[in-house]
């Protein structure tokens, strides 16, 4: 079994500047997101209870499929969230979140990288569809430096027909 140092996030991250739409660049492979996915987009909200609207979306053979989920700030730290796709009525049951922890962040909020403690879940995200390949180099460069396997690392393709 590997082990690793405690996964490093960023410092004092402002939760109502991450807000907003986000498209993936790349992923590492997951079960809930198959691996034939475009366009995805997700767009985070504040909610009235404080909690974080997740939408995510993405298009599968021609049709967009969505997920909506929220997200709640983890030890008071603005950059580790709990994230939970369950009904309402269910997402108060134990082991039923997934870990989404901002490791990374453009000083404009306009790259972000996010990952889990365990290494197994790791998104690249930007503002726009499209990110220049030596930023994205950068920060994928940064996953591997905090312990990632990139070796089955999907690119997300953006086809030009948005779901945001």
């Amino acid at each position: 079994m590997t082990t690793h140092d405690d996964l490093k996030t960023v410092p004092d991250l402002k939760l109502p500047r991450y807000l907003g739409t986000w498209y993936e660049i790349a992923r590492l492979p997951m079960r809930h997101e198959p691996e034939a996915c475009t366009d995805v987009s997700a767009h985070y909200s504040l909610q009235d209870n404080g909690n974080i609207r997740v939408h995510n979306r993405c298009r599968m053979d021609g049709e967009i499929e969505e997920a909506i989920g929220e997200a709640s700030v983890v030890d008071n730290d603005s950059a580790r969230l709990a994230v939970s796709f369950l009904p309402k009525g269910l997402r108060w049951l134990p082991f039923t979140k997934g870990d989404y922890w901002v490791i990374q962040i453009a000083p404009d909020y306009s790259v972000s990288l996010v990952g889990s403690p365990d290494r197994q879940y790791l998104w690249l995200l930007s503002r726009t569809p499209h990110l220049d390949k030596t930023v994205r180099d950068h920060y994928l460069a940064s996953a591997r430096q905090q312990g990632f396997d990139l070796s089955k690392l999907i690119d997300t393709p953006h086809t030009g027909k948005p779901t945001a």
